[in-house]
């Protein structure tokens, strides 16, 4: 009798565990088929829901909450002005303020933009000491009186200042130990041109490209002076007119917003910069940057050497997919943070990420997003 019942029990825990295993696997199933409805937030967004059931997407989705693509933290697309996927990993939300690290030096660009629509400023070739107010630097020089802002916004000043370069005099590592990160620039070096460095001449639009964190301080420096509050003037210039009200400056030691890096945004609010930028500089009917800033901004004055990219004001260009390429301009910062906005398909992708000790990697793997997943799902969409 207790061998018939023990036969029974190991039938119905059979059973129960078959029934617990087509759960699971339902689980995993609905899991992959989230409908990624973007939500209607009153924050100026228009959404619709363009990717239901779409496979790739899915997988795309499912490859970051697996964290096979590491510590993505979100990605919001925009199509035709509408979000149309919205998602959020590794405990963020959409009020997650996202350290946007190196993404910040391209809306210090726009704020330099927002100076000249509001006539404050009256050409970006104007010399940028005038706007300094600096005394007493080290290694006094003439030359540095002809640096001008558009120097700045093109990273291709004479000063020697080359985060990318370890033994650099200007390497950020070396500012941030310090207390006036403005005068750190200034007090640098005239840069040097052995032979195997192009010298500005022979570069391909006679700019020699130099990633500098430093001289986009120096905007910040520009703005702060030129408008007597850097964080009142860009509350009110640029953030106020997006309905962007929840954010976050870094603070410099002598208490400026930090305008090279460390921003925190709404990846929402990201989206919104980006769409400002498509936009041709015009949100809610109001033409916030002009026209011609943004069309200079987002064409190329400088090459880089190193990776396949040329650099605007303040704007990477590249481009993205995977069969036929599309052309693109984002914003980057480390750990592999890109809000790419392409004019051609009407979309822009905000990518924000925590992989901050991923090196190239951290980069590789939001460029993939694009190039495997985003871009051409959105292009079979034009279609």
């Amino acid at each position: 009798m207790s061998s018939h019942r023990l036969i029974i029990n190991q039938n119905q825990m059979n059973k129960l565990s078959i029934v617990l295993l087509l759960l699971l696997i339902s689980i995993n199933l609905t899991a992959q088929k989230k409908p990624f409805i973007p939500i209607q937030k009153g924050d100026g967004w228009n959404t619709e829901s363009q990717f239901l059931g779409n496979r790739t997407i899915e997988k795309m989705d499912s490859l970051i909450t697996s964290n096979e693509f590491k510590k993505i933290s979100s990605v919001v697309i925009a199509h035709n002005g509408k979000i149309i996927f919205e998602n959020y990993y590794n405990d963020n939300d959409s009020e997650t303020k996202h350290n946007t690290r190196s993404c910040t030096k391209t809306i210090t660009g726009a704020l330099i933009g927002t100076l000249l629509q509001n006539g404050l400023l009256k050409s970006i070739s104007q010399n940028a000491s005038a706007f300094s107010k600096v005394k007493e630097i080290q290694n006094p020089d003439t030359r540095k009186n002809a640096i001008t802002i558009e120097d700045l916004l093109t990273m291709s000043s004479i000063l020697e200042c080359n985060d990318w370069e370890q033994y650099s005099r200007g390497k950020e590592d070396r500012m941030y130990i310090i207390e006036d990160w403005v005068k750190f620039y200034w007090d640098l070096p005239i840069r040097g041109f052995p032979e195997w460095i192009k010298k500005p001449k022979d570069s391909k639009y006679g700019r020699s490209f130099s990633y500098c964190t430093a001289g986009v301080v120096v905007l910040g420096d520009i703005i702060h002076n030129i408008s007597g509050s850097l964080e009142k003037y860009a509350d009110k210039a640029l953030f106020s007119k997006l309905g962007i009200t929840d954010y976050h400056w870094q603070m410099t030691p002598t208490g400026i917003p930090m305008t090279g890096g460390g921003l925190g945004l709404k990846s929402r609010d990201l989206l919104k910069i980006g769409q400002l930028y498509l936009n041709n500089g015009i949100w809610n009917d109001e033409q916030i940057i002009s026209k011609e800033f943004v069309e200079e901004s987002t064409k190329p004055k400088a090459e880089m050497t190193m990776f396949d990219y040329e650099y605007g004001y303040l704007w990477w260009l590249s481009k993205f997919g995977k069969e036929v390429k599309e052309k693109a301009y984002f914003m980057s910062g480390s750990g592999g943070n890109k809000i790419a906005v392409f004019p051609k398909l009407d979309l822009v992708v905000v990518l924000t990420s925590t992989y901050f000790n991923g090196g190239i990697d951290s980069f590789d793997q939001t460029t993939k997003i694009l190039d495997e997943y985003i871009v051409p799902e959105i292009k079979k969409l034009k279609k």
